[in-house]
């Protein structure tokens, strides 16, 4: 099989090159000329053969806006386009829309695994019809992490599941980050008491009802930066947690533990915390994302 993919920054790379490895063939195009494999978008379609997948994995809003848009206008009936970026679920129905005006099929998929994704696999929530996605299923089991499909892969339902999924699936790890990091400021506030806050967290790797890939990664930063001094307690949120919280109030669901999880990064805008150092190395760890260094 062979697929489109525009967009090669941490995670795309990364999808490129586990797809690979997996005997997918991939083109791959990005404004950065030092990692792209062909010049331009027009030249990306025209490599594929048809009907042509093209996966778009680039930052939600007006760049994808702009990228599919663009495709629309070289791609042809029967071909499809997959969003796999953080795109807001309502916006899935316009692109649907406009691409399906031209015969163009959609999917849109909720992506999972950070920066360890090339490695370990991707967690996928696809959104879409059960023709189009059983289509490309071959992409999906090769990003997928090994063993059982349904426990790394889910065809949540028609356009826009898969993005509301990776929504609520972004929530919740807002609040499991959170309850982390509380835990790790409370031990850290007792060093009367507590000698050794980074080997309290690995000894709760194995056996402990707490243990998980998250808490993992804590470790890891801890060993790196054993009371997180080098890190500014300042946490960016990319938009699936306070969305999460409007369809919240919009379904009148209670979430009161993502809410305050949202409430939490604000605070940490205005004032350097543990908890939130905590937070923000914990982002650094899964996805990349940049952390601000402490001055000094």
């Amino acid at each position: 099989m062979h697929i489109g993919l525009v967009g090669l920054g941490k995670m795309g790379d990364n999808m490129r090159a586990r797809l690979r490895a997996n005997g997918i063939e991939v083109t791959g195009f990005d404004r950065n000329p030092a990692v792209t494999d062909v010049a331009s978008m027009a030249d990306l379609v025209a490599a594929l053969p048809a009907p042509r997948t093209v996966w778009v994995m680039v930052p939600a809003g007006s760049i994808t806006d702009a990228v599919i848009e663009e495709l629309d206008g070289l791609l042809e009936a029967g071909d499809l386009v997959i969003d796999g970026g953080n795109s807001r679920f309502t916006e899935d129905f316009k692109h649907a829309e406009l691409l399906g005006a031209h015969g163009i099929d959609y999917i849109d998929a909720g992506v999972s695994g950070g920066v360890w994704g090339r490695e370990n696999g991707y967690g996928l929530m696809v959104g879409g019809s059960a023709a189009q996605v059983e289509r490309v299923m071959p992409v999906f089991d090769a990003l997928r992490p090994e063993g059982p499909r349904e426990e790394g892969f889910v065809h949540v339902g028609e356009v826009g599941a898969g993005h509301y999924a990776k929504m609520v699936h972004n929530g919740i790890e807002y609040a499991l980050m959170q309850a982390y990091a509380e835990g790790y400021e409370l031990l850290d506030a007792r060093t009367d008491l507590i000698k050794d806050v980074p080997g309290t967290f690995k000894a709760w790797q194995r056996g402990t009802v707490v243990r998980s890939w998250l808490l993992e990664l804590l470790v890891r930063a801890l060993d790196e930066d054993a009371d997180l001094s080098d890190i500014e307690g300042y946490v960016d949120d990319s938009g699936e947690g306070r969305w999460t919280v409007e369809e919240a109030i919009a379904n009148a669901v209670p979430v009161p533990t993502i809410s305050a999880s949202i409430f939490a990064r604000f605070v940490s805008r205005q004032e350097d915390s543990p908890a939130m150092k905590a937070v923000a190395a914990l982002r650094n760890q899964f996805g990349g994302h940049e952390v601000k260094k402490a001055d000094g």
